[in-house]
């Protein structure tokens, strides 16, 4: 196994049969279209946050998580492989949630559904599924983060607020000090895989992001913001913080914007 948050189709091709491979597309593409073999589907839809007691951008209830990964025949001792068919962004949404979760041992596949086909068989056969019963395990405390926590962030020199939003969404507001880091600057657009590491890291190093700092992540779409949070873990970042509340909830909350 490996330790890596980001996989090769390669490397889960050689590997199918020690993962669960987890598939979050529409079910029409992932039985229309084909999968994975072997991988079960969870849509995206199914567990996306929505509103929960007055407030948005909420992971989804613990209880309705557990039934549906268990529902799905997956174990909280799996080792998960996730993937879409949009550069990895909603995949990447279903591992931050695993992980906000207590699971612990995530994986994004590399280059999506597309990249796995263009060296990869694929099938529309959908597999046995035995529902079994999913362990929560609460872990959130030290990477989820509140509003107190991105204000102290804001002041502490040794701290880098990232807003993870489209540059025009930057441009008419953001938290003060923050740095603006589109997921799509770290994406092939041809190859739809992760640009080269070093390459990544000249781009967060230009923008201030570096591993001596604590890094805090915000935006206004989890898909987003757990895009950029996968791709930090990958390149072994030490600390970086996830701010599940949103700009959105940051302004309702009566802190300033720049």
């Amino acid at each position: 196994m490996t330790d890596d948050w980001v996989v090769s189709a390669d490397w889960l091709a050689d590997n199918l049969e020690d993962v669960r491979v987890v598939d979050v597309r529409d079910p029409w593409e992932y039985d229309g279209i084909g999968h994975v073999p072997g991988a079960v589907n969870v849509p995206f839809e199914s567990f996306r946050s929505g509103e929960r007691d007055g407030e948005g951008g909420m992971m989804p209830d613990p209880e309705e998580w557990a039934d549906l990964l268990g529902e799905a025949g997956v174990s909280a001792n799996d080792a998960l492989v996730a993937y879409d068919d949009t550069h990895g962004v909603f995949a990447a949404r279903f591992l931050v949630t695993a992980l906000y979760f207590g699971h612990d041992d995530l994986h994004l596949l590399d280059g999506d559904y597309s990249g796995w086909i263009q060296g990869h068989e694929a099938t529309t056969d959908a597999p046995d599924v035995t529902p079994v019963e999913y362990e929560l395990r609460d872990r959130r405390g030290t990477q989820f983060v509140d509003a107190e926590a991105v204000s102290t962030a804001v002041d502490d020199p040794d701290s880098v607020v990232v807003d993870t939003r489209d540059p025009e969404e930057f441009a008419e507001g953001h938290v003060p000090g923050a740095v603006n880091l589109d997921w799509r600057e770290l994406v092939d657009g041809e190859t739809r895989r992760l640009k080269p590491r070093d390459e990544i890291e000249s781009i967060l190093e230009a923008k201030g992001v570096t591993r001596e700092k604590h890094v805090l992540l915000y935006c206004n779409t989890a898909r987003r913001i757990s895009h950029t949070f996968v791709v930090l873990s990958w390149l072994g970042f030490p600390d970086v913080a996830f701010y599940e509340g949103s700009l959105t909830d940051w302004v309702a909350r009566g802190h300033p914007v720049e």
